[in-house]
């Protein structure tokens, strides 16, 4: 277990941060580089941290936009769309008004 702990320096307060279940190897690494750079373990964890944390971050993609420049060098493809068709009345059944269906259940309702 690795832990950062908390420090107030000139007004600004510092978090804490604990590592838990960190793999041995990994320990004895962080461990080897620290002593390499004269550091503690926990001041080599937050060199580690600021200089992972300061690359600059990429702008998220959404899918489609992801997958149209993944196939931007094929090139575009326009299909010609039919045209349509004017809409169809519904069909009337036997037994049925020939009024569309909201209508219908109006003229029911004000059966009642």
């Amino acid at each position: 277990m690795l832990s950062l702990d908390s420090t107030i320096a000139s007004e600004v307060a510092v978090g804490t941060l604990t590592i838990r279940n960190l793999d041995d190897p990994l320990k004895h690494r962080l461990r080897l580089r620290a002593a390499a750079r004269n550091r503690s373990m926990e001041e080599e964890a937050r060199q580690i941290l600021r200089a992972a944390l300061q690359e600059p971050v990429l702008p998220v993609r959404d899918l489609g936009s992801r997958i149209r420049a993944r196939f931007a060098a094929l090139g575009d493809v326009r299909l010609e769309l039919e045209p349509r068709e004017p809409v169809r009345e519904p069909p009337v059944f036997a037994g049925s008004s020939s009024a569309p269906p909201a209508a219908a259940r109006k003229a029911r309702s004000g059966r009642r």
